[in-house]
């Protein structure tokens, strides 16, 4: 295979891995219009519709879909060779797409973020956060983060974070007005912060556990969301009661007294965050470098991970 055939395909992949010829060309480092030319002259040399093109969005035909099938484990291959030859070198470079959790993005990924650049320069993190459980195999990404009960089946799963106790909290003025609830079912006369599951759209029933007794609770208030900044904020503005997977997102508030937690005692226990990836013979090095700034195995032992936003 000559060059100019490889580049060819390795642009076409690029475009149908980011369903988009503005994010490819930025990828590649070619003008939109370059990138254009050599997905024609690939179509040309063919025979054949490789992309059905629209103004809004970039997907590939039958015919591209198998030539992509084909080609992209090859070309992963490829990447990753070279990528291990640089980490030979003392260099870890190219592109890491991650899918995740918004509260993993912000409870796990945003404060590593300048120490994990500073320690490789030439990889460049692409971040996608989606709540809404996509597959990470069919969006082509090298790794995805979520609850441990959500992982996608055949996956290798590295946890993050140890497993935590979800949090109903409210504002005092709202306990002021309308009184603490003592059991679930007390949250029928309350009004409650709803969350959309982003999954299927249906709204999620709160589920309580105490002494073996488990209890879901279908509530009712005036703000629904799919996400868990909103929630804090209208329980902060004393809307109502707010279930928060994320207990930090509210440490802070009710360390200050802005937030107070109810039914402490019927609160149930979360599985953690996990990072998972498809099984291959060999872990990508810029995913295992990301892996060890996760999970802060890049530190000096013993060393705190800094709260380092930069």
């Amino acid at each position: 295979m000559r060059g100019s055939e490889f580049a060819e395909l390795k642009a076409f992949a690029a475009v149908v891995e980011r369903a988009s010829f503005a994010r490819a060309a930025e990828h590649l480092g070619l003008s939109p219009s370059a990138l254009s030319q050599t997905i024609r002259l690939l179509e040309t040399r063919l025979g054949t519709r490789l992309l059905n093109r629209t103004t809004r969005s970039v997907a590939p035909t039958v015919t591209g879909a198998q030539l992509y099938g084909r080609i992209a484990p090859m070309i992963r291959d490829m990447d990753e060779a070279v990528a291990e030859a640089s980490a030979a070198a003392g260099r870890t470079n190219g592109t890491l797409r991650i899918n995740t959790l918004g509260m993993a993005a912000r409870q796990v990924i945003a404060p590593r973020l300048g120490r994990f650049h500073r320690a490789h320069p030439d990889v460049t993190l692409d971040i996608v956060v989606d709540d809404a459980l996509s597959d990470i195999v069919a969006g082509r990404f090298d790794a995805g983060i979520r609850v441990g009960g959500r992982l996608e089946k055949d996956m290798i799963a590295v946890r993050l974070t140890p497993d935590v106790k979800m949090v109903a909290v409210a504002s005092p003025a709202y306990l002021a007005h309308r009184g603490a609830p003592h059991t679930p079912a007390d949250l029928n006369q309350h009004a409650c912060i709803n969350w959309r599951l982003q999954i299927d759209a249906s709204a999620y029933r709160w589920q309580f556990e105490k002494k073996g007794q488990r209890i879901e609770v279908a509530v009712e208030g005036p703000v629904v969301t799919n996400h868990s900044d909103i929630g804090v904020a209208a329980a902060l503005q004393g809307l109502g009661i707010a279930y928060v997977f994320d207990r930090e997102h509210v440490d802070e508030h009710l360390a200050r007294g802005r937030l107070v937690q109810v039914l402490a005692d019927w609160s149930i226990t979360r599985q953690g965050l996990f990072l998972y990836h498809p099984s291959r013979r060999h872990l990508a090095v810029a995913l295992r470098a990301f892996i060890d700034c996760l999970l802060d195995r890049d530190l000096p032992k013993g060393k705190r991970p800094p709260r380092d936003t930069a």
